[in-house]
């Protein structure tokens, strides 16, 4: 394992703490010190699961903000932190879809 990959996974087991120490993300990080095949993986299940990911994510924000104005909660911070994230969530796939997007029309650009 090279030093890239290694700097990648503790990043990302940072993030994961950060967001919920309690939950185990599955599937969002190829564990690359287990030698996985990555080719293995479907790329159209890889994107399925992670829209699945970013719509949950947005669904428990739209469920936090209607209970806070319902007045079933209470706790402001939970509410702005779900927004946020759901907010970051959704400014990434928009991202990384401009980036796909510009990369298939630079191969589609290209001359044989």
């Amino acid at each position: 394992m090279n030093a890239a990959n290694t700097s990648y996974l503790n990043i990302m087991d940072r993030y994961k703490n950060l967001v919920d120490p309690n939950q185990k993300i599955q599937g969002a990080i190829p564990n690359l010190s287990e030698g996985t095949n990555l080719g293995v993986t479907d790329f159209e299940d890889i994107i399925g699961s992670q829209i699945e990911k970013l719509n949950g994510v947005q669904v428990q924000s739209d469920n936090l903000i209607q209970d806070f104005a319902a007045g079933r909660t209470e706790d402001l911070h939970q509410v702005m932190i779900a927004a946020e994230e759901a907010r970051l969530s959704m400014e990434l796939a928009v991202q990384i879809r401009n980036k796909a997007v510009e990369a298939y029309k630079e191969l589609n650009n290209m001359q044989l």
